[in-house]
């Protein structure tokens, strides 16, 4: 394979839609050949802020293009799984964001989809591609660092159905099947097969029909715990903060950005070749098509977090 790979990106005026462009442009291997939007207006504004020549309305339009070799799909959650099924009956192939589905169901669906297809499927777990985590799970790798705790806090102050970009939610999001998983799988990625798991929640908001605050406990087949808190009421700094604790040093991950536990930042400028965790997403992707390999964060790899989030449901249930 020598051309580059042609991406087509649906989803694209969302905020994850265009930090994937905002990757992309900056692979080599990859040329983003279409962009799709819920409206002709939204795709026209985003191929046009990019310098992209083709835009369309809906994820049918791209796969009847011969001129797309992967898809990301960076679409509401409830889409996630029937729209990777698709890609991959299309012959295409894809990378959906967090999270692959909201069902354990339809996790495994999509999973027995990728296994009978020989297309690149992959998932936007995006902290296996951090910097920062990336550091911590190379020491781990060496035989350096092993966990023994995370404690990490996942906060958000969303009231209301709204995006990271402060509009309107066509979907409702859901600290579950969405925020969770970021964690359920970093904690298997970094300290083992989580072998116990426990979660309660708050009260149900009684306009989304979600809970606002949930707290999960997992255990790995290491002996190693986490302890994660999440919840849309938190009025201050937002996002997901993790603190590692180790035999061998403590760290605190904050995105991209490593600190010590005594808040000394650490330099995780050489770990990869960018400080973007989802450009470096974007590259394994771009990567694992072109070479014809399974890549980091493939269906496969990532299901075990959607059986563990499966059992938490039933609990809370």
């Amino acid at each position: 394979m020598t051309d580059k790979i042609r991406v087509a990106v649906v989803g694209a005026n969302g905020a994850f839609g265009m930090k994937h462009l905002d990757g992309l442009k900056n692979i080599e291997d990859a040329e983003v050949t279409v962009v799709s939007a819920t409206s002709q207006e939204k795709a026209d504004g985003v191929a046009g802020k990019y310098g992209i020549a083709n835009a369309v309305v809906g994820l049918d339009a791209v796969l009847e293009r011969d001129d797309v070799d992967a898809v990301i799909l960076a679409t509401p959650t409830g889409l996630h799984a029937s729209q990777t099924q698709e890609v991959l009956k299309a012959g295409k192939h894809v990378q959906v964001e967090i999270p692959l589905a909201d069902s354990l169901a339809d996790a495994e669906a999509t999973l027995a989809a990728a296994e009978a297809s020989d297309r690149i499927a992959m998932v936007g777990h995006t902290r296996r591609f951090n910097p920062s985590h990336q550091l911590v799970h190379n020491r781990i790798a060496a035989g350096e660092f092993n966990v023994q705790q995370m404690d990490v806090q996942t906060y958000f102050f969303r009231r209301t159905n709204t995006n990271a970009k402060g509009e309107p939610r066509s979907w409702t999001d859901h600290l579950l099947w969405h925020h969770a998983a970021h964690t359920v799988d970093l904690f298997a990625y970094q300290a083992g097969k989580i072998v116990q798991a426990n979660a309660i929640q708050g009260p149900i908001h009684p306009e989304l029909g979600i809970a606002m605050d949930m707290s999960i406990q997992l255990k790995s087949e290491t002996g190693a715990i986490c302890t994660l808190s999440l919840s849309f009421n938190n009025d201050g700094p937002f996002g997901t903060f993790f603190r590692y604790i180790g035999d061998t040093a403590t760290y605190i991950a904050r995105y991209d950005d490593l600190y010590t536990g005594k808040d000394e930042q650490i330099d995780v400028s050489k770990v990869a070749v960018s400080m973007n965790g989802i450009e470096l997403q974007d590259r394994e992707f771009v990567s694992a098509i072109r070479e014809g390999r399974e890549p980091n964060s493939s269906i496969r790899q990532v299901i075990d977090c959607y059986r563990v989030l499966g059992q938490l449901e039933e609990q809370l249930a």
